[in-house]
């Protein structure tokens, strides 16, 4: 079993949920996923799975429609790069972190770490037309 490290979520405890098969995710790959009512980003970089929110904190694009870079996760639209292991903003013009959610792979299935709360406060980020 491998598992990649992400801060601990708040919002009770973490049940983790099967989302894919390891071979859907091969090396250096981005692909969208759902677990229960929570969509997210599940990438392989060097070897190790990564789960983030799908959503770039810029302007709401979407991250599985990007493209790894060497620095993490790069977003379609702008060019916001995002750290897959903490979520944090390295590149602009995204400011704000993305989450992150732990990921364990084992018997050839990746499953991803929630609570309540992020399932709670998942979905769609896409912003609505003001005025």
């Amino acid at each position: 079993m491998s598992e990649t490290q992400a801060p601990p979520s708040a919002g009770g405890e973490i049940e983790f949920i099967r989302v894919a098969r390891s071979g859907q995710i091969p090396d250096g790959y981005v692909r969208r996923f759902f677990a229960k009512d929570l969509e997210m980003c599940v990438a392989r970089f060097r070897g190790v799975a990564y789960a983030t929110s799908n959503y770039c904190t810029h302007l709401d694009c979407l991250l599985s429609s990007g493209k790894l870079v060497d620095d993490g996760i790069g977003c379609s639209c702008h060019g916001s790069v995002f750290d897959l292991a903490s979520g944090e903003a390295i590149y602009p013009p995204a400011t704000e972190s993305i989450r992150t959610y732990p990921v364990r792979e084992e018997n050839g299935e990746i499953f991803v770490g929630l609570t309540q709360a992020d399932i709670a406060a998942g979905g769609p980020r896409r912003r609505k037309p003001t005025g």
